[in-house]
């Protein structure tokens, strides 16, 4: 917390200095990281790794979205390569897998739904992922007393968005406190429109996404659409 109870204030050169040693890995436990991925980046991947250690994950599991529900009206690149892209992104790490269960179902990917779908296949109360700014919509989701039966909330910050803390979490979502934890970090400045952009007007992407990824967009001739130049989000 902040001064006078207000919202904890990231800085970035305490946080740094302030490592905790990684949490012991709790067997069995999965952390879910949906995203529309398009594309995957060092900054999910990062946020995926920081709730690794500090939870003590078994496994992450990456999810890209069929059609995300936040983004109406936005073309999105075709499943097939986004998925492609974020398998790209974790080879090499035993603790990260990604998972089709959204593209395969198609439609809108709603996550109450895909909570529940990983409940029957035996994934009992993961970790779900989220940033600040998703959890500042978290209120308008399908179902968001369901998905906090289904799973814990590991929030991560992120840049240019109001901090949120516990005392947000008991005025919009009272009672379920105990279902969110707060992690410090980390804050890249990368986003997907920034990745997009760049392949847009030829620049490199390079040291953006792994370089598995940055081929596989050269290859692929993705983001070569001019108007992707104008996309903010």
């Amino acid at each position: 917390m902040g001064a006078a109870g207000g919202p904890r204030v990231i800085d970035p050169v305490r946080d740094v200095l302030d490592v905790a040693s990684p949490t012991p890995v709790v067997p069995g436990s999965i952390g879910i990281l949906g995203g529309t991925f398009d594309p995957i980046h060092h900054g999910h991947l990062a946020i995926a790794e920081e709730a690794r250690e500090v939870l003590g994950l078994e496994r992450v599991l990456f999810v890209p979205a069929a059609t995300p529900p936040h983004k109406p009206g936005r073309s999105v690149t075709p499943a097939e390569h986004r998925l492609a892209m974020a398998s790209l992104a974790v080879e090499g790490n035993d603790a990260f897998a990604v998972s089709a269960i959204e593209v395969e179902r198609g439609g809108t990917s709603y996550t109450v739904d895909t909570l529940e779908a990983l409940a029957v296949a035996g994934v009992a109360q993961p970790w779900f992922i989220l940033s600040t700014e998703a959890l500042a919509d978290f209120p308008t989701w399908r179902r968001p007393d369901r998905i906090l039966e289904l799973a814990r909330c590991a929030v991560v910050p992120r840049g240019g968005h109001e901090p949120l803390d516990e005392t947000w979490v008991r005025a919009h979502l009272p009672g379920h406190e105990d279902r969110f934890r707060f992690l410090s970090g980390p804050l890249l400045p990368i986003s997907g429109s920034v990745v997009r952009r760049r392949a847009a007007a030829g620049r490199s992407v390079r040291y953006l996404v792994p370089d598995e990824v940055a081929a596989y967009i050269a290859r692929n001739s993705l983001y070569t659409n001019h108007a992707l130049r104008m996309q903010t989000t």
